[in-house]
């Protein structure tokens, strides 16, 4: 165009419908979110739920966290699961209740109150013990409202403002409550048998709270001598080689040795006796020597002691049998005081095996279970039974030899756990003789879960619940037993996610032993019971089971506090004039903290008027560690109480990992705090990655996958802010009926009844990333790939035209169930975008249901034609982005393509304006074959597209070109843009 000739373009951007709203692309979400959880709690929204009428209850029951420590990013995966359950739920008509919990009890916070004492050169024992547990009180106060915080902070909604505490009073009376039960119902007894015990923290442990490490141990061969063989027929002198000749035995706990009473075989082991022909210098051995071992594995022990094969020779089989006794190595040791000088049982026992060692096990059934089961069966624990470790693991003072040492110790910083009992029995065996071969074993141990010190087995007196024993309570309608009831339960009553979770339960109940009930601490629910002097825990008598004596002490907690049984006079008081008080003992051990927590089924679904009808929760969700935690003591302890489990669902999620799938640790640095995300990202993006990932299986999370999940973000919040901006003046006049609509629309609506059903089921089944999955495809693949690509030229550029206000009703019907099916996920971002639209003072999205969707929506026939339209269309956008990476056309609007297809096609897309579908400004569709150098899609290979331009002008208003483009009224535009402008 010349300088001088007059611009006649027209700038017609003013009158096109161009989006309008103040919603910004840039979320914010680090400062915006704590101005929305401010604003629900300003107007009540939890409570406000809860006035809602003539609902279903749903209770999912929290499993209540530890109360010391900041969140890490498991209990942020664990609190966002749980509020999406609780929200869909609401979002579903159900009435939707969530009462946070912690546990208050139990030594991770006794042993943090006592640091403080050390620290301060205070010793625990000195202090009264009611002023040690106010201490242990007032930190898990503070750590609880610290956390309450943090979870907000996460967008998790609930009864923050009445949260159970299992250090509150009432709490404690119950769960007091709960033990007087299984009191009285017969199934508590006092045993004295090997548990898992931590010398460090000098207490009892549960299976539940050890988690095992690698380990370095010492591992020693040891020689036991044969003592009197006989033979069959009564003649030693058919066994006259065996004199002199020792039984090896082989351990990787030393430290037992002191406590040996036997030595065991394997009735279907080969055994042989070995005699040693040559020895290599310094040796423990001498030529001449004779061994008895597993055949299996004598060349690994001969090797273990240096000898090569030439140095030993196989004499002859053996059969154990024929030995009764042998010697223990320090047998008539000088000093020994006879400690050791009674002869060695020697028997066959059925968990014997020929794996590794010698096929021969030493046995100290103070210090193994299968070991005191094995001498218990046969009568003989009084003759066993050793109490030569003491509390904090050092052995008791008057040992020989040992006395004081300890098997493990406080770890200094930097240095390992061990104590000098392990090296103390390895150089005196060294010293009598009695070592056959010595070495370092790195291998799986268990370790305290919270102190993270070594454990070892230890007998010693302690409470247990019987979960084989008949419950004397009549609730026989899954079993007679706990271990019944449970086993059944889990079969019979409670839904399990995954599936696999129950075989997890089931199996580990099914295996279990009796459930330890006391630990030797102070801080907790104490077992609130008495025993009678002078008697046998076997005696009728032995505990006091009155009913009067036990409302006493509940009614003294529920003012009190367990505390109140502390208080010096308390036996009395609960004895009161029915007892003498000389004649009983107050038991002081405490619960164990698996026991609190699995009663709080009681004080809350219960007893709150928040709780659950019928005492059942609809669901208990955690990680799978809990399987061996809180679902399972909350399974024995509801069992042996009420005579079924305390749930009807159990979803389990794992554990998180970094973007290697490596285990998260401080040390390594690969930690991803909850608290870190949020400040970059915002609490959203963390609840968007906990749904798109898979929960059943163990999650990765980090930089890489953050970022991920903030474009998954993005995209959805452009797909939000356009329909925003296209309904910014909608009003009721807009709408259109559904058989007034285009296929289009009426295909949208389509797909959007099919998804209500997808939603529905997926949060109904707590398939979370199933759902978002499904929206997310919807909104970037259905809607802003395809539905909102079409009708954008409809919503700028028509006038108020039919195709307009359908468009402009299907967006609105879009608008309502897409900020309510993902309010359950994106809560922050679904509050804002709601907002835009329904501001007021009590608005807000988390008070609205899922919108129904009328049946009549569902159209398979008209789906079944759209699918070929889009099936067509995908060849045609295909061969037009060619064409575009050609730098041939700039936009699709300058094509006019000939598309070749099937006469059954052809006929369906020619009932449509397929121009408009493909986005160009003509389209010619026919059923002559494609030519060759037609564009074509490998798995679609009965379309054909050739490219051609279009012909005309184009238009200023909606850049279609058309030949009619300067023939009407307005310069420079097509007659649909003229006609939206009017005269």
């Amino acid at each position: 165009m010349c300088a001088d000739t007059p611009d006649t373009t027209v700038d017609y951007k003013s009158t096109l419908n161009l989006p309008r709203t103040d919603f910004p692309m840039r979320a914010g979400l680090p400062k915006r979110e704590p101005e929305w959880l401010a604003r629900w709690a300003e107007i009540g929204v939890y409570d406000t739920l809860r006035g809602k009428e003539g609902r279903t209850p749903f209770t999912l029951h929290d499993g209540p966290p530890y109360a010391n420590g900041h969140l890490h990013i498991g209990h942020a995966l664990n609190k966002v699961l749980k509020d999406m359950v609780v929200r869909s739920q609401q979002m579903m008509g159900r009435d939707a209740r969530y009462i946070p919990g912690w546990d208050c009890h139990g030594l991770p916070i006794e042993w943090k109150i006592e640091e403080q004492y050390r620290a301060k050169g205070l010793n625990k024992d000195d202090v009264p013990v009611n002023d040690f547990r106010a201490e242990c009180r007032k930190f898990a106060a503070g750590w609880v409202d610290i956390q309450r915080e943090e979870f907000k902070r996460l967008g998790v909604t609930g009864n923050w403002a009445d949260p159970y505490l299992t250090m509150n009073f009432h709490a404690e009376a119950v769960i007091a409550a709960e033990f007087q039960k299984f009191l009285m119902n017969g199934t508590l007894y006092q045993g004295s048998k090997p548990v898992m015990w931590s010398p460090v923290e000098k207490t009892a442990l549960a299976e539940a709270e050890v988690e095992y490490h690698d380990k370095e141990s010492h591992t020693v061969w040891v020689k036991f001598a044969v003592l009197d063989p006989v033979a069959g027929d009564g003649s030693a002198l058919d066994n006259r080689d065996l004199v002199g000749a020792s039984v090896v035995i082989w351990t990787t706990t030393p430290w037992t040795m002191p406590s040996n009473k036997g030595i065991v075989y394997g009735k279907d082991i080969a055994y042989g006796l070995y005699e040693v022909t040559g020895v290599p210098e310094q040796s423990w051995m001498t030529v001449g020597d004779r061994y008895l071992l597993a055949d299996g594995l004598a060349a690994t022990a001969f090797q273990k002691a240096r000898l090569e094969d030439t140095m030993w020779t196989r004499v002859r089989d053996i059969d154990p049998s024929v030995i009764t006794q042998v010697a223990h190595p320090l047998a008539g040791t000088e000093g020994s005081n006879g400690e050791w000088d009674q002869p060695r049982d020697f028997r066959a026992a059925p968990f014997v095996t020929d794996d590794e060692g010698t096929g021969f096990v030493h046995c100290a059934p103070s210090h193994g279970m299968e070991e005191f089961e094995l001498y218990r069966d046969l009568g003989m624990l009084e003759q066993v039974i050793t109490y030569n470790v003491t509390e904090d693991g050092t052995f008791r003072a008057d040992l020989p030899f040992f006395g004081g040492k300890a098997i493990f110790r406080d770890k200094p910083k930097n240095k390992s756990w061990e104590g000098d009992a392990n090296t103390a029995v390895i150089d005196k065996l060294v010293e009598v003789g009695g070592l056959f071969a010595r070495g370092k074993i790195k291998h799986s141990y268990p370790h305290s879960w919270r102190s993270k010190a070594p454990v070892i087995f230890r007998n010693t007196p302690q409470w247990f619940a019987a979960i084989d024993r008949p419950v004397g309570d009549g609730l026989d309608t899954y079993g007679k037993t706990i271990r019944e009831r449970a086993l059944t339960s889990i079969d019979e009553l409670v839904t399990w996610t995954p599936q696999r979770g129950r075989n997890r339960l089931h199996a580990m109940i099914a295996q279990r032993p009796d459930w330890v009930l006391s630990r030797q601490r102070a801080w907790g629910v104490p077992l609130v019971c008495f025993t009678k002097k002078g008697a046998l825990p076997t005696d009728p008598d032995f505990l006091l089971r009155d009913e009067g004596v036990n409302a006493r002490v509940r009614d003294a907690f529920e003012a009190e506090g367990a505390d109140a049984w502390y208080v010096d006079g308390a036996k009395e008081r609960f004895l009161g004039n029915d007892y003498n008080a000389d004649d009983w003992d107050q038991v002081f051990d405490i619960l164990d903290v698996w026991f609190d927590s699995g009663s709080t089924h009681a004080f809350v679904l219960r007893d709150r008027a928040d709780g659950s009808e019928d005492g059942l929760a609809d669901l208990y969700l955690e990680g799978t560690d809990q399987h061996r935690g809180w679902f399972h003591s909350s399974m024995l302890q509801s069992c042996g109480t009420q005579g079924r489990a305390p749930y009807r669902g159990v979803l389990t999620h794992g554990f998180t990992l970094d973007e290697k799938g490596m285990k998260m640790s401080k040390s390594v640095g690969n930690t991803v705090a909850p608290e870190t995300v949020i400040k970059e990202y915002g609490a959203d993006i963390l609840r968007l990655w906990v749904a798109q990932s898979d929960y059943t299986n163990d999650l990765r999370i980090g930089p890489e996958i953050l970022k991920g999940t903030a474009d998954s973000y993005r995209r959805l919040r452009n797909t939000m802010r356009f329909m925003l901006g296209s309904l910014a003046d909608v009003t009721e006049g807009d709408r259109v009926a559904r058989a007034d609509m285009p296929e289009l629309e009426q295909w949208v609506l389509h797909r959007m009844a099919e998804l209500d059903t997808t939603v529905r089921k997926g949060y109904a089944a707590y398939d979370f990333q199933g759902v978002f999955r499904a929206i997310f495809d919807f909104a970037t693949l259905d809607l802003s790939a395809f539905y909102f690509d079409i009708r954008k030229d409809a919503l700028y550029c028509d006038g108020d035209t039919p195709r307009r206000r359908a468009a402009r009703t299907v967006l609105e019907l879009l608008f309502d169930r897409l900020t309510t099916w993902l309010a359950p996920i994106l809560c922050f971002t679904m509050e804002e975008v709601w907002l835009e639209r329904h501001p007021g003072p009590v608005s807000s999205v988390h008070l609205q249901d899922f919108p129904e969707t009328p049946d009549e929506w569902l159209d398979p026939a008209l789906a079944s034609k759209w699918s070929t339209v889009r099936r067509v269309r995908r060849v045609v956008t295909g061969a037009l982005e060619v064409k575009r990476t050609e730098k041939v056309i700039g936009a699709s609007l300058e094509a006019a393509p000939v598309v070749h297809v099937t006469a059954e096609e052809a006929a369906t897309l020619k009932t449509l304006s397929f121009d408009d579908l493909c986005i160009t400004s003509g389209i010619e569709i026919t059923t002559d074959p494609a030519p060759a150098e037609a564009f074509r899609i490998e798995d679609i290979a009965d379309v054909g597209v050739v490219f051609e331009r279009a012909d005309g002008d184009k238009c200023q208003r909606c850049w279609k070109i058309l030949p009619d483009v300067g023939t009407h009224s307005h310069p420079g535009v097509c007659a649909r843009c003229d006609a939206a402008l009017g005269k």
